[in-house]
């Protein structure tokens, strides 16, 4: 006999949409740093109720006190929204019994042998088991290997009797977040969405499409996780590719920058990437290999990816080489030299320094003997390296400061750094990054 579906299996479903529709539907993000901050903003802005959790008690302190501890997320924003009967912030997960709807921001990280490592998401799906309710919708926006929405989240949530689509629903929706990015925000980039099943995506879709421009829904999950990862190693095989070019182009005498701008005239077949020294941020350097990972166990080896990989974190080490032979040249040893790395976040006039080749440029240095400095105006305080606690707080950004060092190292373009008169008393430049004039300083070196 045929199952009877229609009216049982619809109610929940419609019951979200009309609370949706209506603004009605509590929406909770778990993770509140530089991706589900924003999100949360953005869905109190759009007139729903927020409540935003985390493990870390000071965020939710900041949040409470209207503070913001994210630069490029300003103070009066947070203010508006937390003074607001809307939006509230906590660390009691049990909370998430009120929210209609829960969207989940947490790391994904790589282990030590560049391996996923998935403790944050399995833990999150864990407790939103233990809170789940009849009718809700749970979406990861964590960048992920395919497959993780259905095989990690889905037997966890259907674990204690409710079923996906017909009781609660789970989709996948990748952020797309790019911190300082003034051209475009949460609200105006694209928003794929994928489902576990064709409720669950008509549910996300309305819940995104309820507070973002424009929804791109996709046919499943795993197709939405899959999107996300090769935008980024889409961006991580083209840096490699023109930092292999920087570095045989350096050999022959050749400007990779003239060559880039020569280049991108072209109208078509062609995107204009640019060289540095290396890749950082919460994205492009670790997501890539979670697609190595898995391709692994298919028995499929993705390996112009693990090449791009290798080159782009060779690129800290041949910054450093370089500047050892820049003042070797001068005649002087690396050991005992003083050296000025100038940008700690990973990409320029933001505060975010995950994963930034700054720190092991920093720490290469140290290990020649060299004696590190950093200026940066949006990092005060370096706490921790990649390999140790670097304990250093940013010195002045001044031409008389930067006259100081016996080198100075160019590693995130800053607007600040930009200004000539800054290196009118630098000695020698190491320039990663084509921001210091060429005859700004008394020697500039591309690197």
């Amino acid at each position: 006999m045929e199952r009877m579906t229609t009216n049982v299996e619809t109610a929940a479903l419609d019951r979200l949409l009309q609370r949706i529709q209506t603004r009605a539907a509590r929406v909770g993000v778990i993770g509140l740093g530089y991706v589900g901050l924003p999100l949360l903003l953005l869905f109190e802005e759009s007139g729903f109720e927020v409540i935003g959790f985390d493990t870390d008690p000071h965020k939710v302190d900041a949040l409470s006190r209207g503070d913001s501890y994210i630069r490029h997320i300003g103070t009066d924003r947070i203010r508006k929204a937390f003074s607001s009967n809307r939006a509230s912030a906590t660390a009691k997960f049990e909370e998430l019994t009120s929210c209609d709807a829960v969207i989940v921001c947490v790391p994904t990280p790589l282990g030590e042998h560049r391996e996923p490592d998935l403790k944050y998401v399995r833990m999150t799906a864990e407790v939103i088991a233990e809170n789940l309710r009849l009718g809700q919708l749970v979406v990861l926006e964590s960048t992920t290997y395919p497959g993780t929405t259905r095989e990690e989240f889905l037997p966890r949530l259907e674990a204690r009797g409710l079923v996906c689509g017909r009781d609660f629903f789970l989709a996948f929706s990748p952020e797309r977040e790019d911190p300082g990015n003034e051209r475009f925000n949460t609200k105006t980039i694209p928003k794929v969405v994928g489902g576990i099943d064709d409720a669950s995506l008509k549910a996300a879709a309305a819940l995104y499409g309820s507070a973002v421009d424009h929804v791109v829904p996709v046919a499943s999950a795993e197709i939405a996780e899959s999107a996300k990862l090769l935008e980024n190693i889409f961006r991580a095989v083209n840096i490699a590719l023109v930092n292999e070019m920087k570095v045989v182009f350096e050999r022959m005498g050749i400007d990779i920058w003239q060559v880039i701008e020569a280049a991108k005239t072209k109208p078509f077949g062609f995107m204009a990437f640019y060289p540095g020294p290396g890749l950082g941020g919460h994205c492009i350097p670790l997501d890539p290999f979670y697609l190595t990972w898995k391709a692994a166990e298919y028995g499929i080896w993705a390996r112009f990816i693990e090449l791009a990989g290798e080159i782009n974190t060779s690129m800290p080490r041949y910054v450093v080489d370089r500047t050892v032979e820049a003042i070797n040249e001068q005649g002087k040893s690396i050991r005992g030299a003083k050296v000025l790395i100038l940008g700690l976040s990973y990409k320029p006039d933001i505060d975010d320094d995950r994963e930034s080749p700054s720190f092991e440029i920093i720490e290469l240095l140290q290990e020649r003997g060299a004696v590190v400095s950093y200026c940066d105006p949006y990092v005060p305080a370096a706490r921790r390296g990649r390999r140790h606690d670097l304990r250093l707080a940013s010195v002045p950004c001044n031409a008389e400061e930067f006259g100081r060092y016996d080198a100075v190292v160019v590693s995130t373009p800053h607007s600040q750094f930009k200004d000539p008169k800054l290196y009118a008393n630098v000695k020698l430049a190491i320039d990663t990054r084509n921001i210091v004039p060429r005859n700004g300083a008394a020697k500039v070196v591309p690197a």
